[in-house]
């Protein structure tokens, strides 16, 4: 919006030319949407403990679990409101607004945030323990990845998967293409959500994603840089840089407050919302098989979970103590702070290795 409001202005202030330039919008997205974050922070967390929206430790599932969490209870949660707000509006200010791929990533991202807002609404406020169904959250992202599939092809996206590492390899989805689409949606937004679940483990993990990913977009929009590295150049994907820079700045805001021990939590509200963000801009990059790796502890995590269910429905034994893997090691006497900045260490080098990538082919 102050791009195209302030811009225009260059030919009378000279200053306002620094507004072309991506890394300088980017750099002012994650600062405003960092400022948001700290300053509404303690008034959501003040607003959700007058309504009551605080965790819940549930005695169903398992006892050590719960007796392992019990400090959390009646820590407010849904504090993804706050992330969501500050990226919504960051990025509504210093994108370019008049590019396609902004407001595909904003309509994905509101489309499971209010997902997830439902799901957290009717455990909190309505008293469901389980919220959704699962038919219901999955329904929710299977006709979110047909609305993206068909908005992608019809807009003559490149349907084809670029493999890391090789030069110039890629295969045609074709007709697979909206299926490939439903499930890199569902996947990442449902690996997100599985993550969270200890103090700051999943935000902190999504803004090193998101680092990686602000400079994917970046070097995608850029023609120069695209073709050197021998990239897909994907004209306005760059604008991403910002919406990737608002995550970044909003999710260093949360974790303010979100760190251990924490004095809010996301839930569904935010992991939802933030795991499908990461999907829709992998898509839009052309980057969905290095999601696997720049979002390896969202893999494991999800990983964990399949192969322990599966185990144990075959062979009545199971693989791990408990699912998801980041509470095997709690089962372990790993302290939890020292497992979240654990989780964090190999989520950094993953992004690094990410990068790296680039130059690898």
């Amino acid at each position: 919006m102050l791009y195209h409001l302030l811009y225009p202005l260059r030919d009378f202030i000279f200053a306002f030319n620094v507004f072309r330039y991506i890394t300088f919008r980017a750099a002012m997205a994650a600062l405003t949407a960092f400022l948001l974050s700290l300053i509404f922070g303690p008034w959501l967390i003040n607003k959700l403990k007058a309504l009551k929206v605080t965790e819940k430790i549930n005695k169903a599932d398992s006892q050590k679990l719960d007796d392992l969490h019990q400090h959390k209870q009646s820590t407010p949660t849904m504090g993804g409101i706050l992330i969501l707000g500050a990226v919504v509006i960051s990025t509504l200010l210093w994108a370019d607004i008049s590019q396609q791929c902004i407001w595909i990533v904003l309509f994905s991202t509101l489309w499971l945030g209010l997902t997830g807002f439902a799901d957290d609404y009717l455990k909190q406020i309505k008293k469901k323990a389980r919220g959704l169904s699962v038919k219901v959250k999955f329904s929710s992202q299977v006709i979110l990845g047909l609305i993206l599939g068909g908005i992608l092809i019809y807009s003559q996206h490149n349907v084809n998967l670029e493999i890391p590492f090789l030069k110039g390899v890629s295969f045609n989805l074709d007709g697979l293409y909206i299926l490939f689409v439903i499930l890199v949606i569902a996947g990442s937004s449902n690996a997100v959500n599985l993550t969270d679940g200890l103090d700051g483990l999943a935000i902190g993990i999504v803004v090193m994603v998101a680092i990686a990913f602000s400079i994917l977009c970046y070097v995608s929009g850029n023609i120069n840089l695209s073709n050197y590295l021998l990239v897909p150049y994907i004209k306005g994907s760059g604008e991403l840089t910002i919406f990737c820079s608002s995550i970044i700045g909003a999710g260093l805001g949360f974790l303010w407050f979100n760190c251990y021990p924490a004095t809010i939590f996301m839930g569904d509200v935010g992991s939802l919302a933030l795991g499908g963000a990461i999907g829709t801009v992998a898509l839009l990059i052309k980057k969905e098989m290095l999601l696997i790796i720049v979002g390896g502890i969202f893999v494991l995590e999800a990983l964990s979970v399949m192969l322990q269910v599966g185990s144990y429905k075959l062979t009545k034994k199971r693989i791990f103590k408990i699912a998801p893997l980041h509470h095997h090691f709690q089962f372990l006497n790993w302290p939890e702070n020292k497992i979240i900045v654990r989780f964090w260490i190999i989520a950094g080098l993953l992004a690094l290795f990410t990068l790296v990538t680039l130059k690898i082919r």
